[in-house]
């Protein structure tokens, strides 16, 4: 049973384990300086008893994915530099646009680059869940792709679970986010969780950024939106061996 934090109520926490992919570790196409180094302290989190669930995300892209560079023609394909507009997919939406950054191929469906790096205590998570596998849309946070698509017809074309449905089928009240990158895909996916109305914590020596001078940055845009940014020996870490 869920047990109270002073007057906060019910504390049901999981943890998410955000792309801790070949790709995104040294030296992967799209590598996070100190990527791996992050790996213990995710192990850490995986073996506390609090957690009702816990989920590791992994990008999944097609190979004509809509953020690879190379899916582009020159001059305007460079990766890192170039953007380019990208438009809603969903039926009557197409007139919506936003900026897209362009990257080098990375974490293709199962390709190598793709998987879960060995460092990670497979075996200590519950549910994998394949995100960003439409073509044309990016998809960042584990819950919605950039352009916040929820409904299901548009939703499973881009992942493989609805991970909020996920979170409420076990109750949880409180989302800990971990992994890479800290500038990007766990900051969507820290700030959608507080959106879908869970409390949502980022563990600040859990991530990494694709751009570290960022981080400061970050922080104050997740704890505008809700997100608290927490250390690893926060009292909220503590209270996972509680339960």
């Amino acid at each position: 049973m869920p047990f109270a934090i002073g007057t906060d109520g019910p504390f049901v926490p999981a943890l998410i384990v955000v792309d801790m992919q070949e790709d995104f570790c040294p030296p992967g196409s799209l590598a996070v300086q100190e990527g791996r180094d992050i790996a213990p302290l995710i192990n850490c989190l995986l073996s506390e008893s609090g957690f009702v669930t816990r989920i590791a995300t992994q990008d999944y892209h097609p190979s004509d994915h809509i953020s690879f560079a190379s899916n582009h023609p020159p001059p305007n394909n460079r990766p890192f530099e170039s953007c380019i507009e990208m438009k809603n997919p969903a039926p009557g939406k197409e007139m919506e646009t936003r900026p897209q950054q362009l990257w080098p191929v990375h974490c293709v469906a199962d390709s190598p680059g793709a998987e879960l790096i060995p460092e990670i205590r497979a075996d200590l998570i519950d549910v994998v869940v394949h995100k960003g596998k439409h073509s044309q849309v990016e998809m960042y946070s584990a819950f919605a792709d950039a352009f916040g698509n929820s409904d299901p017809a548009m939703a499973e074309k881009s992942v493989n679970m609805d991970i909020a449905e996920l979170l409420r089928d076990h109750k949880v009240t409180d989302v800990f986010v971990v992994g890479l990158a800290g500038d990007y895909c766990v900051k969507c996916t820290a700030i959608d969780a507080a959106k879908a109305g869970f409390r949502s914590w980022i563990v600040e020596e859990a991530t990494k950024c694709v751009v570290p001078t960022d981080w400061e940055k970050v922080k104050q845009e997740v704890q505008a939106a809700g997100v608290s940014v927490i250390h690893a020996d926060d009292p909220m870490i503590q209270k996972l061996a509680v339960r």
